[in-house]
């Protein structure tokens, strides 16, 4: 990543020991029976894990003397791999609340952490919708005051979806049992094969989670959908 703004070393050797670290870094946090990280499918760490043996199996070969083509290879490999890596820290690390600063200065990332003043949420819950995406799935699109599809509040970075597959509506908004964090929309919600055709209630708040501090709005009404 050249430029300015980049935080992901340019020469070989240094790539490689950055790209190690993070994947190292990667595994620690997500691993053990109570992670630390949850929001990085392993799927997506697999397929980093996967480009970073590409490029050290072509990396390793110019150790020694070697080819025009394998030199050439190793390049194009570097360029992948950096690439990816890239994407990887856009998507998961630079901007998630659960990466920390101490988290990204042990991975090397020399990114601002962009904290600002804390705000207070507003006192009402989001306006929301449902919709079906598919089977077992339904999505959520909120938004703050009428026809704002999508938008937030000032300085609020998202919406805890709370949810439930229940027999009947919930008394209250806060018997819904399960919770997830939702900074775009629409949020997929994947369900059990067996919860195929049954209802789902959610209501939502939204989150603060900016300097150090958090805070949460009050609460949504409570919408259903069936499961499809």
């Amino acid at each position: 990543m050249a430029g300015k703004h980049s935080t992901i070393p340019r020469g070989d050797a240094d790539f490689d020991k950055f790209f190690k670290n993070i994947n190292q870094y990667v595994a620690q946090q997500c691993g053990g029976s109570s992670p630390r990280w949850t929001h990085i499918p392993q799927a997506a760490r697999t397929a980093l894990v996967d480009v970073y043996t590409a490029w050290y199996t072509a990396y390793a070969v110019t150790f020694k003397p070697c080819t025009p083509p394998e030199r050439a290879e190793k390049t194009r490999q570097h360029k992948l791999a950096e690439k990816a890596l890239r994407d990887f820290i856009n998507i998961y690390l630079r901007y998630h609340p659960d990466v920390t600063a101490e988290d990204k200065e042990n991975m090397g990332l020399h990114i601002p952490d962009g904290t600002r003043t804390p705000v207070n949420p507003p006192e009402e819950g989001p306006d929301y919708g449902l919709v079906q995406l598919g089977p077992r799935m339904l999505g959520i699109n909120y938004w703050y005051g009428p026809g704002r599809k999508g938008s937030k509040p000032r300085g609020v970075e998202g919406a805890r979806i709370y949810y439930g597959v229940l027999d009947a509506p919930p008394a209250e908004q806060a018997a819904l049992p399960a919770s997830v964090w939702a900074t775009r929309c629409p949020h997929a919600i994947t369900f059990r094969e067996t919860d195929r055709g049954r209802r789902a209630y959610f209501a939502l708040k939204w989150e603060v989670r900016r300097g150090g501090k958090s805070g949460e709005s009050g609460w949504s009404e409570i919408l259903s959908e069936i499961i499809p």
